[in-house]
C-alpha cells in the first residue's frame, strides 16, 4: 500500500490545523488569566463536573446524568457571571492591543522606560534606608493580591514610587504591584513565606516577597528599611544585596523583552518562502 503524502497538504487539513491551534491557544491564555485568582478553583469545579458527567454517561447512571446536563445547561449564564471580572479584563487587554489602539509605544520602549523609573526609585530609598516592596506582574495573574490594595492605576514613575513609600504616609505598609506597564495598587497585602532558607535577620517585607514568588512567577523587589539593601526574588529564589549593575542587569533581562526589527510583512513571507525552497534542494 503506497502513502502519497501530498494528500496530507489539502486545504482541510490546514483548516483542522489552523483550527487546533487556534483553540489551544485560548485555551492557554484564559489559564495564564486566570492563574493566581480566586477563578482557579472554580474552574477546577467546572472540570470536575465535566468528569462526573462522563463517567455518568459511561456508567449510565441516567439520574445523575440528568441532574448534570441541567446543570452544564445552565453553566453558561453561570460563567458569565463568575468571571465576569476575568472577562472585562480579557475584553480591556484585547482592546489595547496595537490592532485596535494604533502603533503606540513598543514594548520594548515601555519596559525599558519602566526599569529606568524603578532604578530611580530604587537608588533614592536605597541612600535613605526606605523601605520598600514593588512586585511586577509575569505571567501568573495577581488579582487576588490587588483586591486587598488602594487602586492607583497610574503611570510608573520614580517619584510617585518614592511618594508611596515615604514612612508615615497612608500607601508605605504594604506592596505596590504593577500590571500591564502600570501602577495598579498600594499598600496590598502578599502572602508570607514560612521557607527555612530566608535568614532571620530579614524582616516582613522580604518574606512577602519569597511568599509572592513562591505562588507565582512575579518579580518583586524589595529595599531593606535597616540596611538599604536590594532583594530581588522570582520562583521562589531571592537575590540579596545587589548592586546598581547586578539588579539593572537582572531587571533587563527579566522584564525587558528584545527589539524587534519592523519588517514588512511582505518581505517576511518571501524570506519564509525562500528558506522553505532552500531547504528542499
Amino acid at each position: 500500500m503506497h502513502f502519497n503524502f501530498t494528500n496530507l497538504f489539502t486545504w482541510n487539513n490546514f483548516s483542522i490545523a489552523i483550527d487546533i491551534l487556534i483553540i489551544w491557544y485560548l485555551v492557554y491564555r484564559l489559564i495564564m488569566l486566570i492563574r493566581g485568582t480566586k477563578a482557579v478553583q472554580l474552574a477546577k469545579g467546572i472540570v470536575f463536573i465535566f468528569i462526573v458527567r462522563i463517567i455518568a454517561g459511561l456508567l449510565q447512571l441516567r439520574a445523575v446524568t440528568y441532574i448534570v446536563d441541567q446543570i452544564v445547561s445552565w453553566a453558561v449564564i453561570g460563567i458569565i457571571v463568575i468571571f465576569q471580572p476575568e472577562i472585562r479584563r480579557g475584553l480591556e487587554r484585547l482592546g489595547r492591543t496595537p490592532i485596535f489602539s494604533g502603533r503606540g509605544e513598543s514594548a520594548h520602549a515601555k519596559s525599558v522606560k519602566m526599569v529606568q523609573e524603578l532604578d530611580k526609585a530604587i537608588q533614592y530609598m536605597s541612600k535613605r534606608r526606605i523601605g520598600a516592596l514593588i512586585t511586577i506582574q509575569q505571567d501568573t495573574g495577581l488579582d487576588d493580591y490587588i483586591e486587598t490594595g488602594i487602586k492607583l492605576d497610574a503611570d510608573i514613575t520614580g517619584e510617585l514610587l518614592i511618594n508611596i513609600f515615604i514612612p508615615n504616609t497612608p500607601l508605605h505598609d504594604g506592596a505596590v504591584i504593577i500590571n500591564n506597564d502600570r501602577i495598579a495598587v498600594a499598600a496590598a497585602y502578599l502572602p508570607l513565606s514560612d521557607s527555612s532558607m530566608i535568614p532571620k535577620r530579614l524582616g516582613t517585607r522580604h518574606r512577602a516577597a519569597v511568599g509572592i514568588s513562591e505562588v507565582t512567577d512575579a518579580v518583586t523587589i524589595v529595599v531593606s528599611e535597616e540596611t538599604g539593601g536590594v532583594t530581588i526574588t522570582k520562583n521562589g529564589r531571592f537575590l540579596l544585596d545587589l548592586t546598581r549593575e547586578e539588579y539593572l542587569k537582572y531587571l533587563n533581562a527579566q522584564l525587558v523583552p528584545k527589539e524587534e526589527k519592523k519588517i514588512p510583512w511582505i518581505r517576511r513571507v518571501i524570506n519564509k518562502v525562500w528558506k522553505w525552497g532552500a531547504g528542499r534542494l
